[in-house]
């Protein structure tokens, strides 16, 4: 079956001979911010009926794009210029910019990223452990030749309560677990993953906030988890624990967090999505004591463009043969909330 794949010309160039190796004989429409070519010649996206586009990381930083809102929206453009588009494969985990809504209703199948999982889950555990763990005033001792006991917080007597169990969820689960902690999963469905303790929905969420120690937002901003954390459900955090926003920013309303850290419920958060990204220079979060503020950084490990890039080479053969695509999402998920910063 010959499928046509349409490929920002970096993402072509990154990934060498594996694409022909995963769909031989595929046919690509090479695109940039100049235009589409097909076998060297520029074509009119028009005329192009294209199986699958990849909404590569490659495009939102490629020399010809003045930024990163620029390429989206250049994407964008893109695939609703296509005399027809079957499918989208996005490096995005969370589909709330409802751009992509706007596709799926065009009849486009749109399939996220799971890419990023490993990385956020390994960010996740590394600021949790900073928190737990005296390593900067050992340092500190260190250079005062100081021979001194520092007490710590064992992870294997925490309570854990993660929202979400997509691939980020899902990561993270499993590394807490393997550290004996007590991991509490917030999902729709109610089967209860292996790596979990317990399950429960929303609706649960209050009665399991007050004994948590971690609590990491990691779900899907839309309807409902819009400002979810808000006065009401922050007071009833336990005090000293310790929030991780590694989803999206209104999913915590931002001043309720500021007056909720004074109060001391919860005791420590760990944001890396705001509300407006870049963070603005003056916002109280930079220097408040009780707050460590990344610069949306959580999915930057060393290995998330390579597996962004076997996710999309496993679509591409998927559709070579005739397989329906991974990680398609449900039409009725994409673009519930403001495009994404």
């Amino acid at each position: 079956m010959t499928v046509t794949l349409a490929v920002h010309r970096d993402a072509l160039e990154a990934q060498g001979d594996r694409l022909e190796a995963a769909a031989p004989g595929a046919r690509l429409a090479v695109w940039d911010a100049s235009g589409v070519t097909v076998a060297g010649a520029a074509v009119d996206p028009a005329t192009l009926d294209v199986d699958l586009m990849w909404l590569s990381p490659h495009a939102l930083r490629a020399a010809d794009v003045p930024d990163r809102k620029a390429a989206m929206s250049g994407a964008f453009a893109l695939a609703h210029g296509f005399r027809s588009l079957k499918a989208l494969e996005t490096f995005n985990a969370g589909l709330d910019d409802p751009r992509y809504g706007e596709l799926a209703r065009t009849g486009v199948t749109v399939c996220n990223s799971s890419a990023q999982g490993i990385a956020i889950a390994e960010y996740v555990m590394a600021q949790v452990f900073a928190l737990m763990h005296p390593v900067e005033e050992q340092r500190e001792l260190q250079a005062e030749r100081r021979w001194e006991v520092t007490p710590f917080r064992e992870l294997s007597r925490s309570a854990w309560v993660i929202l979400g169990h997509g691939p980020i969820g899902a990561a993270l689960a499993v590394r807490a677990k393997a550290f004996g902690a007590h991991v509490s999963v917030v999902r729709r469905a109610l089967d209860r993953p292996e790596a979990a303790d317990r399950v429960g929905t929303l609706s649960d969420l209050p009665e399991l906030l007050p004994g948590a120690d971690v609590v990491v937002v990691a779900c899907p901003l839309n309807d409902a988890t819009r400002g979810l954390f808000d006065a009401e459900t922050l007071a009833r955090m336990r005090p000293g624990a310790v929030l991780v926003n590694v989803a999206r920013g209104p999913i915590v309303e931002e001043d309720a967090l500021l007056a909720a850290l004074d109060a001391g419920r919860p005791g420590v958060a760990v944001l890396d999505v705001f509300d407006v990204e870049p963070l603005p220079e003056d916002h109280p979060f930079w220097a408040h004591p009780k707050v460590r503020v990344t610069g949306h950084t959580s999915f930057a490990g060393d290995g998330t463009a390579g597996r962004w890039e076997a996710l999309f080479l496993e679509n591409a053969a998927r559709l070579a043969r005739g397989e329906p695509l991974a990680r398609a999402v449900d039409p009725r998920d994409l673009g519930a909330a403001e495009a994404a910063s």
